[in-house]
């Protein structure tokens, strides 16, 4: 015999209501409702749609890339366009697309997590997400307006001066970064306030989900590093702009100023990208493999390490710089060490699924493609601490090898295991499975053949900013198994917009998704599908890690897992009503459309400064003064006074548990 934790009674009453049933108005459809939401998962929905739209112009860039090196002196693209398209890859992919996938899940998911119905600042969430689309749509109009930047994503100074890149590229690429930087780094202040101080009643932070952890962390990194690209952002603008001599050589500057400015950001930058994708494989795994994570609070403090101690590894990418060798010996040390909690990670997700139940469904093999490409990449990264090989290897295509491996071969694989995993929480339904493999195949035949042979080129010493090569180097066949690769990547992404167009419509002849589709293990999944507007009704108590699971499973004396609720009986279905939320703002877009007018006006006429800065102040008024809850409002219905509801669900929650004996 064993005793069990059953549902509070207040929960099991609000199960009985069916499905779809709820008396709580509709909330308002149309454009207009997308653009004034402080809805944190209308949020997350739009990052991850923008996203994957910067996705496709990146990918257009990097097909453009290969098709010019598909063979020697090849005239597809010039060399000063060869230099724009290479530049504005990069920083789309890392900026607009992985960075902001990251946040896509961040916001949806972290509040549903922690048991919380939003962010901390609902408003402040809208107005991050505007900045991110408004500066990215900036960046890119520099293609309209003179050309991209065409110094590289890194920017090296002397090359991101005036005098080696006189027209406005560079100039939309620093207010560009700047505008999405004020996104990012509101973002991470809302979320850290929404994890530490609105978790549901029991979850202490030792029971959080391992993904909302990894998110937790990549906002830690985003608060302490922004500022530093931030400084350098301006710095470098001040040089373009207003003849300053930061990093102008001839004026005495040092041009390593902005390598250390850049990369003390850049590498705890790759970490933020591949941490929200790590937690998301951490989720996963567990669920698919029928077992809980091996290892929970090693996978915690591994993740936790890897974020403390990107901050010490930036100067090896700086070995040929001339730093010293005292510099290039203590950042060798700190490159190997590094490995060792990525490590940690590796062994935690294998131990997870040795001996368990595996269903390789498409999440799951996105998790074990994410584990097994990152895996190479962290090998061949490990190379780079070697200070005599990475003499050898940088500014060659090892470099890009790697750098895809650890974040197209992690991060990515990692989010489109996630979108296939929470497609039905999100929306409704399932993505179809049998093309979710051939996606997931095509992408991992495709990756390997594009970034695969690039180590070899770049071993036989092909460079990588070089925008054509002579014949007879030995770079032509591997050049071409390259390119071909990089257009199966491209079939690969086009069956999954395939497959989300066939399965939405589908769904449309299909019963609707049940609530619990894979078996899963964390409090998200306590909610309907597709999540209600108000998330929890009422806030969920938490007892342990895993809160979802063991409302649904019991192990008994003799540790045989037993059933004791089904997810329909575990799963909340209320109508919402009287919960306290936010009502939507046009403010947070208009607040955010000024400052790319501003930054418009800085590149061309002082008076769209006037303008912008018109309208920023307009929206700073009209957000402050605007009430936070409008009852007519469809999101917020009958808030009666602050707290009240909250407090009685709190008390609700907090009620005795029935004890049950199974076994």
């Amino acid at each position: 015999m064993v005793d069990v934790l059953a549902l509070p009674s207040g929960e099991q009453t609000r199960t009985e209501q069916p499905l779809g049933v709820f008396t709580r108005p509709k909330p308002k459809a149309g454009w207009r409702s997308w653009i004034t939401t402080v809805d944190h998962k209308k949020v997350g929905i739009m990052y991850g749609a923008s996203a994957l739209l910067f996705f496709l112009v990146g990918g257009v860039e990097a097909l453009l890339i290969r098709m010019q090196l598909w063979a020697p002196r090849q005239h597809l693209l010039s060399a000063d366009t060869y230099n724009q398209v290479f530049t504005m890859h990069g920083t789309t992919m890392v900026f607009l697309v992985i960075m902001p996938i990251g946040a896509a899940f961040a916001n949806y998911l972290i509040p549903l997590q922690i048991g919380a119905r939003d962010v901390a600042f609902p408003r402040l969430n809208a107005f991050s997400f505007w900045c991110f689309l408004f500066g990215g749509i900036f960046l890119n109009t520099s293609w309209l307006l003179g050309g991209g930047a065409d110094g590289g994503w890194f920017m090296y100074a002397p090359n991101n001066g005036v005098l080696y890149s006189p027209s406005h590229g560079i100039d939309f690429w620093v207010l560009g970064l700047l505008i999405t930087g004020i996104a990012s780094l509101v973002s991470s202040v809302n979320l850290i306030t929404t994890v530490l101080n609105m978790r549901a009643p029991g979850m202490s932070l030792m029971k959080m989900p391992i993904f909302t952890w990894m998110a937790l962390v990549t906002q830690f990194l985003l608060l302490f590093a922004l500022p530093v690209i931030t400084v350098a952002l301006f710095l470098l603008l001040f040089d373009r702009l207003f003849d300053s001599n930061f990093f102008d050589v001839a004026n005495g500057a040092s041009p390593l100023l902005w390598q250390h400015l850049f990369w003390i950001f850049g590498h705890p930058e790759v970490y933020l990208m591949i941490l929200p994708s790590f937690g998301l494989i951490s989720e996963i795994l567990p669920v698919f493999s029928r077992k809980p994570i091996f290892g929970y609070s090693f996978v915690v403090f591994s993740g936790v390490a890897i974020g403390f101690m990107g901050f010490g590894v930036w100067a090896h990418h700086m070995f040929v710089s001339g730093i010293g060798p005292v510099s290039v010996t203590v950042f060798s040390l700190t490159t190997m060490f590094i490995a060792v909690p990525t490590g940690v990670k590796i062994l935690n997700w294998t131990a997870t699924m040795v001996r368990g139940k595996l269903r390789f469904d498409t999440p799951l093999l996105f998790s074990i493609g994410l584990i097994t490409m990152f895996t190479i990449g962290g090998l061949s990264g490990v190379s780079h601490s070697i200070a005599p090989s990475d003499t050898q290897q940088t500014d060659t295509y090892y470099i890009v090898a790697h750098f895809h491996y650890v974040l197209f071969g992690g991060a990515f694989f990692g989010f489109m295991g996630g979108f296939y995993y929470y497609w039905p929480k999100v929306f409704g339904y399932m993505l179809d499975e049998r093309l979710g493999k051939w996606n997931f195949w095509t992408l991992m035949l495709g990756f390997n053949l594009t970034f695969g042979p690039m180590h070899i080129l770049g071993l036989q010493g092909m460079s990588r900013r070089y925008y054509t090569y002579d014949a007879g180097y030995g770079f032509d066949f591997w050049n071409k198994l390259a390119t071909i690769g990089a257009f199966v990547i491209a079939l690969s992404v086009l069956l999954f917009f395939v497959n989300i167009i066939y399965s939405w419509q589908q769904s449309k002849n299909r019963p609707p998704v049940t609530d619990d589709p894979w078996d899963a293990r964390t409090l998200e999944w306590i909610t309907p599908n597709p999540t209600p507007e108000w998330n929890f009704d009422p806030i969920p108590t938490v007892t342990r890690v895993d809160e979802f699971w063991h409302r649904k499973y019991a192990e008994t004396a003799d540790h045989r897992l037993v059933k004791i609720a089904d997810a329909s009986e575990v799963v909340q279905h209320s109508d919402g009503k009287g919960v306290h939320l936010p009502s939507p703002s046009y403010w947070p877009i208009v607040l955010a459309f000024g400052i790319p007018i501003i930054a418009y006006g800085l590149l061309f006429s002082l008076w769209l400064c006037l303008l912008g800065a018109l309208i920023v102040v307009t929206a700073i008024f009209g957000w402050a003064f605007e009430p936070p809850d409008d009852p007519e409002a469809a999101h917020g219905d009958e808030p009666g006074p602050d707290g009240e509801h909250e407090e009685a669900t709190e008390s609700a929650a907090e009620g005795e548990r029935e004890v049950a004996s199974v076994g």
